[in-house]
C-alpha cells in the first residue's frame, strides 16, 4: 500500500517556572522523546524549559504530555509547524544555566518581566509619540525584517544585549521621566528576559509583545501590519511572513545566515558552500569542505538516505567559526 508520508510536527516551545532536580527530569525526558522517535533540541534549567522538537504528532503529544505534567508547567503554550522531512539528525536533552542565555545573574522572568501587550494592541502601543521601540534580536535576524521605526542594537548574541543598553540608556531615555520602552522578539523567550533586565535596571513602563513576532504576523492582516520584511525563524523555513507563508530567504549552510534575494545573486553566493556574509572569513580549504560535504548530502538525498556523517565530520571546527557569526 503506497501514499504519501505522514506530515512531520515541529513543535517550539518555552516557559518559565521553577523546574527541581533537573537532573531527573532530564533523564526522563530523554526517555520519552526517544520512546517516541522524537528528536530536536531540549534545554533544561532551574528557570524552565526551553526548545524545538520533531516527530510524529503522537510522538510528539507524549512529550508535551510530560513537560505539562511536571510542576508549573501545565499551561505550556506551543507553536506548531510541519515539515516534510525530519529537520533534525538526533535528540538532545540538555542542561543549562540559562534557558535562554543573558549571563546577568538575579534576573528573574517569573517575578519580574514587562508587560505584556497582545498583537491586537502592540500597533497601538508603537505608534504612541515617545514610545522606544527595541528589537532584541540579533543583528542578522534584524536585517531580514523589522518593525517600522524600531531601534537595531546590532547585536552578535543575547549576551550583549545588557552592556549595549547600560551604554545607551542616557542617550535613550534622557535625564528625565523614562519613557514607554516596547520590546520584541521571535517567539517572546528573549523579551521574557530582556524586560526583566531593564526593570532591574529601574525601569518601570517596559512592554513586550506577547508571543513574538511570530504570533504578530500570523494574527494581524497584512494590511494593518506595521512589520516591513520577512522574520528569520530557527527551522527549515528560514524566514515567514505574513501568515507565517515561507519567506525568500535561505540559509547559508557555511555560516548559518539568512541569505536574502540579492544576495542569492551575487558571485558570492554558492548553494551550501558561502554567502556574501561568510565568504571573506573562510579559507579555500573550508570552502571546498563544505561543498564536498553538499554534494554528499543531495547524493544521499536522491538516495532516500540521511547523510549525518558529512554534518557531523569537523562539527567543533565549524561550531567554533560560527560562533562570532551566529548566536543561538
Amino acid at each position: 500500500m503506497t501514499g504519501s508520508p505522514p506530515s512531520i510536527r515541529v513543535a517550539a516551545l518555552y516557559k518559565f517556572a521553577r523546574l527541581n532536580d533537573c537532573d531527573a527530569v532530564r533523564r526522563k525526558l530523554a526517555r520519552v522523546c526517544d520512546a517516541g522517535g522524537v528528536r530536536g533540541t531540549l534545554l533544561l534549567a532551574g528557570e524552565g524549559i526551553n526548545g524545538t522538537i520533531a516527530g510524529s504528532e503522537h510522538g510528539i503529544e507524549n512529550v508535551l504530555a510530560f513537560i505539562r505534567g511536571l510542576p508549573g508547567f501545565g499551561d505550556l503554550e506551543v507553536k506548531y509547524a510541519a515539515a516534510e522531512t525530519m529537520p533534525f539528525h538526533r535528540m538532545k536533552v540538555r542542561l543549562k544555566r540559562e534557558i535562554v542565555t543573558m549571563g546577568q545573574p538575579g534576573i528573574d522572568p517569573l517575578t519580574g518581566a514587562g508587560h505584556y501587550v497582545s498583537p491586537q494592541n502592540w500597533n497601538a502601543l508603537i505608534s504612541e509619540p515617545g514610545t522606544i521601540v527595541i528589537d532584541t534580536r540579533n543583528d542578522y535576524e534584524v536585517a531580514v525584517g523589522s518593525f517600522a521605526g524600531a531601534i537595531d542594537p546590532k547585536t552578535a548574541s543575547f549576551r550583549d544585549f545588557p552592556a549595549w543598553f547600560r551604554a545607551e540608556r542616557e542617550r535613550l531615555l534622557g535625564s528625565g521621566r523614562p519613557p514607554k520602552i516596547a520590546m520584541f522578539c521571535t517567539g517572546g523567550i528573549r523579551c521574557e528576559k530582556s524586560t526583566a533586565f531593564l526593570k532591574a535596571e529601574g525601569i518601570e513602563e517596559v512592554y513586550h509583545l506577547q508571543g513574538g513576532i511570530l504570533k504578530y504576523l500570523e494574527t494581524v492582516p497584512a494590511e494593518q501590519s506595521l512589520w516591513e520584511g520577512e522574520c528569520f525563524v530557527f527551522d527549515q523555513r528560514v524566514a515567514v511572513g505574513h501568515g507565517l507563508e515561507a519567506g525568500t530567504h535561505v540559509l547559508c549552510h557555511a555560516c548559518r545566515r539568512p541569505v536574502s534575494s540579492a544576495d542569492q545573486a551575487s558571485p558570492l553566493y554558492v548553494s551550501g558552500v558561502s554567502c556574501p556574509a561568510c565568504h571573506a572569513v573562510r579559507t579555500e580549504a573550508q570552502r571546498a569542505g563544505y561543498a564536498e560535504r553538499d554534494r554528499q548530502e543531495q547524493l544521499a538525498k536522491a538516495r532516500g538516505t540521511a547523510h549525518i556523517g558529512a554534518r557531523a565530520e569537523g562539527l567543533a571546527t565549524r561550531q567554533t567559526a560560527n560562533r562570532k557569526l551566529v548566536s543561538q
